[in-house]
């Protein structure tokens, strides 16, 4: 079966065939649909080679992500992300490039192979840095992009943007209408733009509710580093240790509650724990976990779109998501006060 066939049987041209698969405009919608409805008859699918020489396309996204492969297996924040990319992706019949990479410079080589072999029509951006090279580097090789977040220097293409920072504070305030006086955070990766602005969130939530900086704790997102920054935190003695921990990220934050619970703290009776992402164990650990939600999934369903409209029709606009939100659970509670029961 060939184009051909789906036209003569549709009874139209092989090029408005051609309109209806492709999803362009110019084809009325009941001619789309029988066009498509031909199509599923006959069990006829456009060969990707053939359209990438006909219309100078891979059809196909990179993404690439320099991070530690274990991590891209234990951080639910992706798995939900690519769902989101793979979901557009399958509709336009186009493919999605994945490469997992150790370090900025295999990072930028993966770009310039991809961009050399023609393998892939644009690619998606995430984990922006400070001072970030990539930008100005995917702009000399002409390969369009769009960023996870706005990069911090000279605007050079489309971002998706959410703001996690407005959600963060809100679960400052939450602890601190409990009662809580001593919150610690344990953070992400420094060089990371949307960790920073996650710590700075915390810092400056707390100097609007007239509270002294509260033990900061580095982090890199793994469970591993959750739980020792919790360890330590909890070794403070009083009034140093904290009653809650905010963490970066949900997987930080579960680690950081288990590791509580081991020596025998109570969560949230000593200690109230709150996380980011509103990954789907967040809702099944014990007890559950305060977040704060934002949807990966519908971030990789927008980066797809903005993408593919930067290189089907040149659109060059930014896209604000709905901000992070709050989501109280089991895991925060009023801090036991002196004299009160275990």
């Amino acid at each position: 079966m060939t184009i051909v066939d789906v036209a003569g049987r549709a009874g139209v041209s092989k090029g408005l065939v051609s309109l209806a698969l492709n999803d362009r405009p110019g084809v009325a919608p009941g001619t789309r649909d029988r066009i498509l409805e031909v199509a599923r008859e006959l069990d006829w699918r456009p060969s990707q080679a053939a359209l990438a020489l006909t219309h100078d396309r891979a059809y196909a996204v990179g993404f690439v992500l320099a991070r530690p492969a274990r991590l891209l297996a234990a951080d639910p924040f992706f798995p939900a992300f690519i769902s989101g990319v793979e979901i557009e992706l399958s509709a336009r019949r186009s493919a999605l490039v994945l490469q997992v990479v150790d370090g900025v410079e295999p990072e930028l080589d993966a770009y310039r192979q991809l961009a050399g072999r023609r393998r892939v029509d644009g690619v998606i951006v995430a984990d922006l840095r400070v001072g970030d090279p990539r930008p100005a580097f995917l702009a000399r090789l002409g390969l369009p992009a769009v960023t996870l977040g706005r990069p911090d220097g000279r605007r050079r293409g489309p971002a998706v943007v959410l703001d996690d920072q407005s959600g963060v504070a809100a679960a400052v305030e939450h602890l601190v209408g409990l009662g809580h006086e001593r919150i610690a955070y344990v953070a992400g990766p420094a060089e990371l733009l949307h960790a920073q602005r996650r710590t700075d969130a915390w810092r400056r939530a707390l100097e609007r509710a007239g509270l002294p900086p509260g033990e900061l704790r580095p982090g890199d997102f793994t469970g591993a580093s959750g739980s020792a920054a919790t360890e330590a935190l909890l070794d403070l003695a009083p009034p140093r240790r904290p009653t809650a921990v905010l963490y970066a990220n949900d997987l930080m934050a579960v680690a950081g509650m288990s590791a509580a619970q081991r020596r025998g703290v109570r969560v949230p009776g000593e200690l109230s724990v709150i996380g980011v992402d509103d990954a789907p164990v967040a809702r099944y650990v014990h007890p559950p976990l305060t977040t704060v939600a934002q949807d990966a999934e519908s971030w990789g369903k927008e980066a797809t779109k903005v993408l593919l409209a930067l290189v089907d029709d040149g659109v060059d606009g930014d896209v604000e998501l709905p901000p992070a939100q709050l989501v109280v659970r089991g895991s925060t509670a009023s801090p036991l006060r002196r004299g009160q029961a275990r």
